[in-house]
């Protein structure tokens, strides 16, 4: 797995000039596993390990201040909502009065792609963010790779 620019695709119906960070994790075909991109973000999310489940959410929440939705729901996928979803992409959105995120995940030619794009609100948003974004860094790609790795 490894950072990528965002698919054009992506920057075009995302809106993309709206939003002030953006990033884009690749799994190239050898590990991954063909399944639909919402089933993908399940994996992601609700099957990580409980102990990073509690402190993502934990981060969401009072780190980021993210109002997310119900858990488990059909409309929610660990309580961010399912705002968008196609044959190849789902968009996972959730926003605070700081930051409006949206998690975007791609699934084409045997390739998963995680788009995480954020829009400042408000000015303390981007200090939020700067401090959240080396985790971020951390967590999706190792988040990716394990779900992969549980599919084979």
């Amino acid at each position: 797995m490894h950072r990528i620019e965002v698919p054009r695709r992506i920057t075009r119906e995302a809106g993309f000039a709206a939003f002030d960070y953006a990033s884009a994790f690749e799994l190239a075909s050898s590990g991954a596993p063909s399944r639909a991109p919402e089933s993908w973000a399940r994996a992601v999310f609700e099957d990580a390990p409980r102990l990073l489940r509690w402190v993502l959410l934990r981060g969401w929440r009072l780190g980021l201040g993210l109002r997310l939705g119900p858990r488990p729901s059909p409309g929610h996928v660990l309580g961010w909502a399912v705002s968008d979803a196609g044959p190849d992409t789902v968009t996972l959105g959730a926003r605070s009065g700081l930051i409006d995120a949206r998690n975007i995940i791609l699934v084409e030619d045997s390739r998963v792609v995680w788009v995480t794009l954020v829009r400042f609100e408000r000015r303390p948003g981007g200090l939020l963010w700067a401090a959240a974004a080396p985790v971020h860094h951390l967590t999706v790609p190792y988040l990716v790779r394990r779900a992969a790795r549980r599919a084979r």
